[in-house]
């Protein structure tokens, strides 16, 4: 009997402190528009993590955010002298549906920064392409259909280089 007990006592001071966490975080004040932004990652991120499990299931071996390539890409195959940057559809302004959304608050400086995105983007595809790399932009939307993907990589690496 006072196992038993003993159980149910540990599981209600587990709810209590569950509880005493729910209401803590009820309390907390709302995050800042700075506070929002810095919790945006550039390395790392989900639709990068996607790509990088594709193309290691299909048995690539590659290195990330090479500092001593114009625009870091995301994921680089020295020796094919290719690169893969992975873009997120609203970031990098692509023609999807998320990508073509506007913002509703400060409309004027998302287009603006979307655009200067855009620009760096180009700037750093002519750079890459410029020095005999091969470059391919893998967009977030395309991460819904992993098998095409997969193919469209495969695909790409295939190719000769540059």
């Amino acid at each position: 009997m006072k196992a038993l007990a003993g159980r149910q006592v540990s599981r209600n001071v587990v709810k209590m402190n569950q509880r005493a966490q729910a209401a803590k975080k009820s309390r907390a004040r709302p995050l800042t528009r700075s506070e929002t932004m810095a919790r945006v990652r550039s390395c790392d991120t989900t639709p990068e993590r996607k790509v990088r499990q594709v193309l290691t299931k299909l048995g690539y071996r590659y290195r990330l955010h090479r500092k001593d390539l114009p625009g870091n890409p995301d994921i680089a195959f020295i020796g094919r002298r290719k690169a893969i940057f992975v873009h997120g559809c609203f970031w990098h302004g692509h023609d999807c549906k998320r990508g073509a959304r506007t913002p509703k608050e400060n409309a004027d400086y998302w287009m603006a920064k979307i655009a200067r995105n855009r620009l760096r983007d180009e700037t750093v595809r002519g750079r890459l392409t410029t020095d005999g790399w091969g470059i391919l932009t893998v967009w977030e939307c395309e991460l819904r259909d992993p098998p095409r993907l997969a193919i469209r990589l495969k695909d790409w690496l295939e190719l000769a280089p540059g």
